[in-house]
């Protein structure tokens, strides 16, 4: 028996901005995706039981949901199907940023919460839920990669934190000129150690300051913008956001990519931002069209985004 396909998500802007509550925006990115399933007889090469899904149900048995949720689990037969070789069969690269522990928390919430409707219907709790439950892979989660995944639409955040439905409408004909692509830096990296950096740089109040004000200010302006396809401003926007993360964001901009990121602001031919905690994983990047950025990133590996 298979579960149904969650995707992966893209943070299309908000990125360590959001821990100073500015606006944050994400979609889901059904490039990638993941399931639940059992094995087959093509998977005879396939662990009897799958380790890190084995961890996270024993996480779940001693994580009571209830308590602080009211969330009802059947946690015995999730523990059971793993131990008959249930496993997450998913195309989400890891550490890339695109949410594949979310996916698979969107997975397993929906394949084993026994009052799951009665989640759904307040967004705020459902986010909670995913949190307690995603916080077994990263030491602590908002929820919004798994409630992304769960809901399979864009989805933005303002204002205490409350996350509300977007409909981010494809770019008009006369749009069609502006490229929006993910960079492979073709290198996984880990969340947690890039959060704790940040959390530690803004015990400077100069840098806390420049993030609460400026940062916050640039990146509402972009989401603004892209909401509104005022693709114009959001370039210039862009480009104050890309230049102020390669000042102030150095080490979460892998080495090998610092010349390309900076050739971009020099020419103005595209700008890169971070796509979620940065280290490697993809950039994110604008482009004013489609051979703008043949033509200037034809030796990198790179993804077309659509939503």
């Amino acid at each position: 028996m298979k579960s149904r396909k969650f995707s992966s998500k893209v943070l299309l802007f908000g990125e360590y901005s959001i821990i100073k509550s500015s606006w944050g925006l994400a979609t889901n990115y059904d490039l990638f995706d993941g399931q639940l399933r059992f094995p087959t007889g093509s998977d005879t090469k396939r662990p009897a039981v799958d380790s890190e899904l084995n961890a996270f149900a024993e996480y779940l048995h001693r994580t009571d949901l209830s308590l602080y949720n009211g969330c009802q689990f059947d946690c015995s037969s999730f523990k059971f199907d793993v131990g008959q070789g249930l496993y997450f069969d998913s195309t989400i690269p890891q550490g890339y940023g695109v949410g594949s522990s979310g996916a698979l928390c969107a997975a397993v919430f929906d394949r084993y919460c026994i009052n799951r409707e009665e989640i759904e219907r307040d967004i705020s709790l459902l986010k909670r839920v995913l949190a307690q439950m995603e916080s077994h892979f990263h030491g602590s989660s908002s929820g919004l990669d798994p409630l992304i995944s769960y809901l399979n639409c864009p989805l933005l955040i303002q204002e205490q934190d409350i996350p509300t439905k977007v409909d981010l409408a494809p770019p008009a004909a006369e749009d069609d000129d502006w490229v929006f692509f993910l960079l492979d830096t073709g290198r996984p990296r880990r969340t947690e150690p890039l959060v704790q950096l940040f959390l530690e740089k803004c015990k400077d109040p100069k840098f806390s300051y420049r993030c609460e004000v400026e940062l916050k200010r640039i990146t509402n302006e972009c989401i603004t913008n892209f909401i509104e396809h005022n693709f114009t401003d959001l370039n210039s926007n862009y480009r104050r956001l890309s230049s102020f993360q390669l000042e102030n964001f150095t080490p979460m901009i892998p080495n090998l990519y610092l010349d390309i990121w900076q050739q971009g602001l020099k020419n103005n031919n595209y700008y890169l931002k971070l796509c979620g905690a940065g280290g490697g994983g993809f950039l994110m990047g604008i482009a004013r069209n489609r051979k703008v950025l043949q033509d200037n990133l034809h030796s990198q590996r790179y993804k077309t985004l659509t939503w």
